[in-house]
C-alpha cells in the first residue's frame, strides 16, 4: 500500500439517492492510490448506493465526490470510466449470450497504446479459468465464473479505481477463498479497490482501512484489522458471521 498526499478518491459529506428517496446522509470517505478499502454495514445502510454514487448512478442531493482532485458530481457515467473508474455491480454484470472473450472486449478502452490482445492477456492470466471457458457463453458460467468474468470486463480498461459490489454474494466458500485471493493480487498489482462486501470478516481481513456505514452515514472508521478488532463493531456487525 502506497499514500499520496492526496486521496485518488474523496466523498465530503455526499448526500444522495433515488427520485424521492434519501439514501446517504453525508457520507465522507477517502481512499488513497493503492488501498484496498471496504465498506461494511447491515443491509439497507446505503453501501451499494455509494458505490453507485461514485459511478454517476444516483441523484447527489449535496456534497463532492472528487477524483484526483477533480469534482465529477457532473460528470457522466461514461466520462467517469474514460477518467479510470470501473464498477462491477453484484447482478447483471456480464451479457449472457456473449461469449466470454467477447463479455471481456466489451471492457476494452484502448489508452495509452494498450492492445486488445495484451489487455485480455492480462486478465486470462489473473483468471486461467476465464481462458478455457473463452468461447463459452457467459449465462452458462458458473456462479464463480461469472463472477471473475464480470471483474475481468472491469479490468480491460486498467481501470485506476475498481469499485466491487459483493463480489462474494452467492459463492461456495471454496470459490469465494480463489475470487478473494484474485482480488488480493489486483491489488498488489497496483489497482485501487472499494470494496462493499456483506462477507465482513472476510472483507476487513484484506482491507488496508475500512468504513462501517449504518443508515446512510459513516459510524466507524478504522484500519482493517482494527476495526475487526474493535469489540462493538464486532458484536453489532461480526456477531455469528463468517
Amino acid at each position: 500500500m502506497t499514500h499520496m498526499a492526496d486521496p485518488i478518491l474523496e466523498l465530503r459529506d455526499l448526500a444522495a439517492g433515488y427520485a424521492k428517496a434519501d439514501i446517504l446522509h453525508g457520507v465522507s470517505l477517502q481512499v488513497h492510490q493503492g488501498e484496498m478499502v471496504c465498506i461494511i454495514g447491515p443491509n439497507g445502510a446505503g453501501k451499494t448506493t455509494t458505490l453507485r454514487s461514485i459511478f454517476g448512478l444516483t441523484d447527489i442531493r449535496r456534497g463532492q465526490i472528487i477524483l484526483a482532485g477533480e469534482s465529477i458530481n457532473k460528470v457522466k457515467t461514461y466520462e467517469r470510466v474514460n477518467k479510470g473508474i470501473a464498477f462491477i455491480p453484484q447482478e447483471n454484470n456480464v451479457f449472457p449470450s456473449m461469449t466470454v472473450e467477447v463479455n471481456l472486449e466489451m471492457g476494452f478502452k484502448a489508452a495509452k497504446g494498450r492492445r486488445l490482445n495484451d489487455a485480455l492477456e492480462d486478465v486470462y492470466q489473473q483468471f486461467p479459468r476465464l481462458k478455457e471457458r473463452r468461447k463459452q457463453h457467459a449465462g452458462t458460467l458458473s456462479g464463480g465464473e461469472r463472477r471473475m468474468c464480470a471483474v475481468g470486463i472491469g479490468l480491460m480498461s486498467k481501470p485506476r479505481l475498481l469499485l466491487l459490489d459483493e463480489p462474494s454474494l452467492g459463492l461456495a466458500p471454496i470459490v469465494v477463498q480463489q475470487l478473494f485471493e484474485r482480488i488480493q493480487e489486483i491489488n498488489r498489482g497496483g489497482t485501487t479497490i472499494l470494496l462493499v462486501e456483506q462477507n465482513a470478516k472476510r472483507a476487513l481481513s484484506i482491507a488496508d482501512r475500512g468504513y462501517v456505514l449504518e443508515l446512510g452515514q459513516i459510524k466507524h472508521q478504522g484500519t482493517g484489522q482494527g476495526l475487526a478488532n474493535d469489540p462493538e463493531v464486532q458484536r453489532l456487525y461480526l456477531g455469528g458471521g463468517q
